[in-house]
């Protein structure tokens, strides 16, 4: 085990890249040794890691952009703080402090010939973050791709480094529902040949690039990407062919998949980008052609997206759906919120929501399994009308009733 009591002091603010890019090694050595450092702050971006999200030790304090993954539990015990903000505004709250940049620890690629280390598939908010902190410690995977579209780290910017050899984290196992599929079968119909596209990781994203494979010239532009990438790729749909900006290449700025996934990713035609480009505005506002398919946790009547809270309860994030849906309605091709029209008993088209994640006037359409909700240059009541079209039936009654009640309270 690495001895992190030198390099890591009571009081530091920490931070260290997520998901499949998560320098696990490092991440369990600073959690062991806590008890002698003492209290630190750290940034924990999207994880599953249950020692960081079940049994944390007292002197580890966790911030977060969302409760996404595991971070659920957290946020379920009251032990997460949620920094609300746009993916698009994490560079700068890195470079200003607001976030955490004393220490680093990071997972990266073996040294090529020059002595330089790719973030590999993890590239994201840490390319940004890397800019501004004063302690780099790494953990060297022999099994890290090493790819292309970021500035390398020399081996020198390291305080300090640990080798390992093991698998990169795979992505959780989800099969698609049948509502999934339904959702999934009309997003795809939203979808034209040649339009880029962003969306997210799970069963319902993984359905909507399965359903397009009849699709032609397709981008992709986005945060993150999946194996189902790679299949589209494969079978000619994902060309990039008539993207406006990076025509030819996917663009994003981590991967989340299997380790078949990885091991050929240095066959694809991808680049990793960081945060600032990737969804920063006027990168997006150059992709006339962009639409972007992002997920809800409840939608109300006027189309306003929540994707954060549920009962008072952080369950997501902000993340990118914001920066997204602005540009792929402002100046793109469509924003599309995919949401299951129920929630358990409840439903998830709701007369008003409690978090207010995305605009109304940046949302296009909505989709349920009941079908599309088309709301670019519809006013209220159409909207309503749509909205509780697509919802699931047993619940379209009283939100009939509470559209009347709406409606009265604005008349």
């Amino acid at each position: 085990m690495i001895d992190l009591t030198g390099l890591i002091k009571a009081g530091d603010q920490v931070w260290w890249s997520q998901t499949s890019a998560e320098p696990t090694p490092l991440v369990h050595a600073l959690l062991d040794q806590l008890h002698t450092i003492g209290p630190v702050t750290a940034f924990v971006g999207l994880t599953f890691d249950k020692r960081v999200t079940r049994t944390p030790p007292d002197e580890l304090t966790v911030i977060s952009y969302g409760a996404l993954g595991d971070l659920r539990h957290l946020s379920k015990e009251g032990r997460l703080e949620v920094i609300p903000a746009n993916y698009s505004a994490l560079p700068e709250l890195f470079a200003t402090g607001e976030l955490p940049c004393d220490v680093a620890l990071v997972q990266v690629s073996p040294p090529d010939e020059n002595g330089l280390c790719s973030l590999g598939v993890g590239v994201d908010y840490a390319a940004d973050a890397l800019r501004h902190t004063r302690v780099i410690i790494a953990e060297i995977n022999e099994r890290m791709p090493a790819t292309v579209g970021s500035e390398r780290i020399a081996l020198s910017r390291f305080a300090a480094t640990v080798r390992t050899d093991r698998p990169l984290l795979q992505a959780p196992l989800t099969s698609p529902t049948p509502v999934d599929t339904a959702i999934a079968a009309v997003i795809a119909d939203l979808i034209e040949d040649g339009d880029t596209i962003q969306l997210g990781v799970g069963a319902l994203p993984s359905a909507v690039l399965a359903d397009l494979s009849e699709h032609r010239d397709l981008g992709v532009h986005s945060g993150l990407i999946t194996d189902g990438v790679a299949d589209l790729v494969d079978l000619g749909v994902i060309t990039g062919a008539r993207k406006e900006i990076d025509t030819g290449l996917i663009v994003t700025g981590a991967a989340l998949g299997s380790t078949a996934f990885y091991d050929r990713l240095a066959t694809l035609p991808v680049e990793f980008r960081p945060a600032s480009y990737t969804h920063d505005p006027g990168t997006l506002s150059l992709l006339r052609s962009l639409v972007s398919i992002n997920s809800a946790i409840e939608v109300d009547l006027s189309g306003q997206v929540n994707a954060e809270m549920r009962g008072g309860t952080y369950i997501g994030a902000v993340g990118g759906q914001s920066d997204f849906s602005r540009a792929a309605s402002l100046s793109g091709a469509r924003s599309i919120i995919a949401v299951r029209s129920r929630g358990g008993s409840h439903s998830t088209i709701v007369p008003i929501v409690s978090t207010v994640t995305t605009s109304r006037t940046d949302v296009d359409v909505v989709v349920t399994e009941y079908g599309a909700a088309h709301l670019r240059g519809c006013g209220f009541a159409e909207r309503t009308r749509r909205l509780i079209d697509i919802a699931a039936p047993e619940h379209r009654e009283a939100l009939e009733r509470a559209a009347g009640s709406l409606a009265e309270l604005t008349a």
